[in-house]
């Protein structure tokens, strides 16, 4: 009798359960979420080649915290600056799609950080997911202040290729023994080029081929038969580099945070300010070896470089911890990394990039443009103060230019100067769209090296389809110049050598699978070939990532108007924003 009364209120408990388990296994979209980061940029002593000296840091770290989003998430940096300089900070590659105010570089969209005071950088982490990087954006802070940005997919999203048994970091910097402040400082008052850095590093570290750093090498601790994710970040100041581990072959699946179609290489090339994700597939038995991973500049300018190579150890966990193996010495190969000035491979590697290109993720290159544009990106001169020995060419000031404009950095926000409707004073809306005077540009350089000087920017109406071709000009030395355009990701259609043919050149423009970027360097006497949809309102930056030539005037910014509609325009500025 009593399991009979039981029973019916059994029924009911059952189907609850069964109705509870059915909704915990149906899939609910994931959760973006809000991460709250507190960045107090604090002076740090720090030793590095034997030189002790007092660095400007994010939290005491060199270099500074990692930063780990999910595609979607909302970030929240609390940055309080605790040291003299003034400071800004660039999410290099974000988006910051109508919120410029979070971008970071000084004077364009903010003014800086002074002593003392506190910004919030909030921003929304939408469509990207990838490696990306922060630094500093005024002056040379970014020689010290720079760390990883690192999205991760949306929850149960996968990588479109093999899932990495772990992930690692390997940011690449410049070391300087004294201060690099000083140094550009001291560059821009003699009109000369600054003293070059004494060491690259690897998170921070110099490794064993330098003086006095055997003890600060980047050692990569691995296991057979297993596949890392290497997260590769050049924040090295002025110089690009090749990167190789011995023995070993990279697999490249990500540059800028966008995925590409993976190919196999010895060697990395990696301009400043660029990103590219390699696995590395390590060997099916314990090798009785050490490698080393090395990186060394890519040159093509005619000025003084740092000549050094940089090194850490990938090192196989031994398979017995008590073998004779620790004991003996094991051998420990070197790569083989390419010549200093080899174009040729620098040609190659950058055309093998390719985007994936699938129906997950398609390629947007517009396919029609509206305005087409055409800049030269290379070296000047302005004339030397009366009464004022310089050390530049004949006498005068080294100058960079695009167009042969050389950006004077304005001493209000250009973003705030448009959004007030006060930008007269502040800057022209007149930025040359091609060159004022023709020449041979890959030829015999000009008897004029000249720069003309001025705040322009170059604006542009909302969703505007955009073609731009940047030529590298052989004025003082044809060079190659990796260009970083703030807010926008763009396709790179074509590239090539010698002076771009109008004509023929267009016809041989990759628009199925164009590799898509927001750095990339303007071959070395040659040009590139970029488009990009101008869907993101509010004055963005951009300029070479070469810190060296952005000093001299190598940059620019393009006024992107709002659009119609409330989701087409730029958002007001946050209540905290710095006041110059």
């Amino acid at each position: 009798m009593g399991s009979s009364t039981a029973f019916p209120t059994l029924v009911p408990m059952t189907m609850f359960i069964i109705v509870f388990l059915a909704l915990c296994l149906i899939p609910h979209p994931a959760q973006a979420i809000t991460r709250h980061y507190e960045f107090n940029i604090t002076m740090q002593n720090v030793t590095r080649l034997c030189h002790t000296k007092s660095i400007v840091t994010v939290n005491g770290k060199f270099p500074g915290p990692r930063i780990v989003t999910r595609e979607g998430d909302r970030l929240l940096i609390k940055v309080t600056n605790h040291v003299p300089n003034n400071i800004t900070l660039h999410w290099h590659g974000v988006r910051q799609l109508r919120n410029g105010w979070a971008d970071g570089p000084a004077y364009i969209t903010q003014c800086p950080i002074q002593t003392g005071q506190t910004y919030v950088y909030n921003y929304t982490i939408i469509g990207q997911r990838g490696t990306l990087w922060w630094h500093a954006h005024i002056s040379w802070l970014r020689s010290t202040l720079y760390g990883p940005l690192i999205i991760l997919p949306k929850k149960n999203v996968s990588y479109p290729f093999v899932k990495p048994y772990k992930e690692v970091p390997i940011i690449f910097g410049e070391w300087f023994n004294t201060d690099p402040e000083a140094i550009i400082s001291q560059a821009i008052q003699s009109g000369g080029g600054p003293n070059v850095s004494d060491a690259y590093t690897i998170n921070g570290l110099p490794g064993l081929l330098y003086n006095c750093s055997a003890k600060d090498t980047f050692k990569l601790k691995v296991k057979p038969r297993k596949t890392y994710l290497l997260r590769i970040i050049n924040a090295a100041l002025n110089d690009e580099l090749f990167f190789s581990i011995a023995n070993h072959t990279l697999t490249v699946v990500e540059t800028d945070a966008l995925y590409v179609k993976p190919f196999d290489t010895e060697t990395v090339l990696i301009t400043p300010g660029q990103t590219t994700n390699v696995l590395l597939k390590t060997k099916s038995e314990y090798p009785d070896a050490t490698f080393l991973m090395s990186a060394r500049p890519y040159v093509t300018g005619q000025g003084t470089f740092d000549n050094s190579t940089v090194a850490g150890i990938l090192e196989y966990e031994s398979p017995t911890l008590h073998s004779t193996k620790l004991t003996k010495k094991i051998p420990l190969f070197k790569p083989i990394l390419p010549p200093l000035n080899d174009t040729s491979f620098a040609t190659n590697f950058s055309k093998r990039l390719r985007s994936l290109a699938n129906s997950q993720f398609p390629v947007n290159v517009p396919q029609t443009v509206d305005k087409r544009f055409f800049f030269t990106v290379g070296l000047g001169t302005n004339p030397c103060e009366k009464n004022q020995t310089c050390q530049g060419p004949n006498g005068t000031k080294f100058a960079a230019s695009i167009n042969n404009v050389s950006f004077v950095q304005p001493t209000t926000a250009l973003l705030q100067s448009h959004f007030f409707g006060q930008s007269k004073g502040i800057y022209s809306p007149y930025f040359p769209v091609n060159p004022l005077n023709w020449f041979n540009y890959t030829g015999n350089p000009p008897n004029n090296t000249m720069v003309d000087n001025g705040t322009k920017v170059l604006v542009l109406p909302f969703n505007t389809s955009v073609e731009l071709i940047m030529q590298d000009t052989s004025i003082l030395g044809a060079e190659s110049h990796p260009l970083h355009l703030h807010g926008f990701n763009f396709f790179v259609v074509g590239q090539g050598f010698g002076n771009f043919d109008p004509t023929k050149d267009p016809a041989k423009f990759n628009l199925i699978d164009p590799v898509e970027r927001n750095t990339i360097g303007v071959p070395s006497g040659g040009w590139v070939a970029i488009r990009f949809l101008a869907d993101n309102p509010g004055v963005w930056f951009m300029h070479c990532h070469l810190e060296v030539h952005t000093s001299w005037g190598l940059r620019m910014a393009w006024l992107v108007l709002d659009g119609k509609l409330p989701n087409q325009k730029l958002l007001p500025p946050p209540s905290d924003l710095p006041q110059c």
